[in-house]
């Protein structure tokens, strides 16, 4: 007897599932268990369903469609006799097979010295990203295999278990307090950065930090920021995807030049004066006094502040004049970029409307996060893992110089004493641009200069080191060598 021509339920009472929205007043009048075989059989073909996921116990779906159990249960069968699915025991019904159908077209195969085909667009970064590569030296990735699991699973279980209830709500879009205060003492501790926890505002990395400050900064009639040349691409496309005019300002071996700064009339700055993006310049003292003289708002982007190696430690700006910046870091370069937590301490006339802004654009970030990296912070983990990495860190910056030195004898080396790359210019002309691209055709990965420059100047290479072992770095070197005695020499 076909079980499944028993009555359906009454159609006054819900008789529906969440599992593949199934309602059986859909079903045809005795047919149930066709009807759902049927439904079974189409998620398995379009994907809902793929192969190695387990269907519910037949006693909670057919709980769930108010009909028998006979019912799933024969519908079930129908799938195992057909060779859609398998019984697994206490596992349950698995689906193991899916229906054959007409392979789809291969994918055109995109070319890897694509991103490099024309000037840098808004999704340069996500192209170059995807393609493939051997050795990936893009600046500003930290050494992501150095994340520490360990201590932060410890750190994940310690506060989930004295975790209030309450603690899982909505939060505040300041940041935790327990984050907010660890990030200030982090700061006293590590860039002599005073402030109060509730002057920091914590953010979903510096990127967010320069479209908040855009969106409030534009509400008092700042249109245009200025910024370094060279300086970094991805900065510059935030603010100006947030409207912002962005004049180049100069940046020599002290840092940026003032007096140009002043001669742009921009009402702004944004800034990298500990570790410059990408020449890696240190801002000179003198350039320091000129900046207090000078009367415009200043973001500074405490970029690669503490990864050090030659060199001690260089002041933040806010701790000259806070009245008129806004200090942005994060733990981007420290653990990883994954987290997307940073932090901004804005002077007192902003802050009210940037922690408006940060409340409109997403509520705050994700509290379990920030209260674990608060733990990590306040219990000495961050410092004990930036001895380590720095440590790592100096061996592979030694590597890469020591491989320039011995494949790349014309090229001049810039930004060693700290941060994560250096950047390279040649004695002579060099297609930067078609070397990094000849470069990807061979699995390696580079910035050319000219996608962080606007003014003119000396061809080059930006190479990150902190995420690739030694041996690999050599390796890159060496083929960047091969590649300028070869056809990127020549332009092609």
């Amino acid at each position: 007897m076909d079980r499944a021509k028993q009555a359906r339920p009454d159609g006054s009472k819900t008789a529906g599932a969440d599992f593949l929205q199934l309602d059986v007043r859909e079903a045809p009048a005795g047919g149930l268990s066709d009807w759902l075989a049927g439904r079974l059989r189409q998620a398995v073909s379009d994907g809902r369903l793929p192969v190695g996921a387990r269907l519910p116990a037949t006693r909670v779906l057919a709980a769930d469609l108010r009909v028998s159990r006979g019912v799933v249960t024969e519908a079930y069968q129908r799938l195992i006799e057909d060779g859609h699915a398998a019984g697994r025991g206490r596992l349950g019904t698995v689906v193991v097979a899916a229906p054959v159908t007409a392979a789809p077209p291969p994918a055109r195969a995109v070319p890897p010295a694509a991103p490099f085909a024309a000037g840098p667009g808004a999704d340069a970064f996500d192209a170059l990203r995807a393609a493939p590569a051997r050795i990936d030296l893009t600046p500003g990735l930290p050494d992501l295999a150095a994340f520490p699991r360990a201590a932060w699973l410890r750190a994940e279980r310690s506060v989930l278990s004295t975790l209030e209830t309450a603690g899982l709500g909505y939060g505040d879009p300041h940041g935790t307090p327990e984050l907010r205060r660890a990030v200030a003492g982090w700061l006293a501790r590590n860039r002599g950065v005073r402030a109060d926890p509730a002057d920091v505002v914590i953010v979903a990395g510096t990127a967010q930090a320069l479209g908040l400050l855009a969106r409030v900064l534009a509400e008092t009639g700042v249109t245009e920021i200025a910024v370094e040349d060279p300086g970094s691409l991805g900065t510059r496309q935030h603010l100006e995807h947030w409207g912002m005019r962005t004049p180049p300002v100069p940046v020599d071996a002290g840092g940026i030049r003032v007096d140009a700064l002043r001669a742009t009339g921009a009402p702004a700055v944004l800034l990298t004066p500990a570790h410059q993006f990408p020449t890696g310049a240190v801002l000179a003292g003198d350039r320091r006094r000129d900046l207090m003289d000078w009367d415009g708002l200043i973001i500074e982007d405490d970029y690669d502040a503490e990864h050090r190696y030659d060199r001690p430690p260089v002041p933040a700006l806010h701790s000259m004049v806070p009245e008129r910046v806004f200090y942005a870091g994060s733990v981007s370069k420290l653990l990883a970029p994954a987290l997307r937590i940073g932090w901004v301490i804005a002077p007192p006339p902003y802050r009210d409307a940037l922690v408006g802004a940060k409340r409109f654009a997403d509520l705050g970030n994700a509290a379990l996060p920030q209260l674990v990296l608060a733990r990590l912070m306040e219990s000495g983990e961050m410092e004990r893992r930036l001895r380590l990495v720095r440590r790592r860190h100096r061996r592979r910056r030694d590597a890469m110089i020591g491989a320039i030195r011995a494949h790349l004898p014309g090229a001049t080396v810039h930004g060693a004493a700290a941060g994560l790359h250096l950047t390279i210019t040649f004695d002579s002309p060099v297609p930067a641009t078609a070397l990094a691209a000849a470069a990807l055709d061979r699995g390696v990965k580079v910035h050319p200069l000219s996608w962080h420059r606007r003014l003119p100047g000396p061809e080059g290479l930006v190479l990150g080191y902190a995420a690739t072992p030694p041996t690999a770095i050599t390796e890159a070197v060496a083929t960047l060598a091969t590649l300028l005695r070869g056809p990127a020499r020549k332009g092609t």
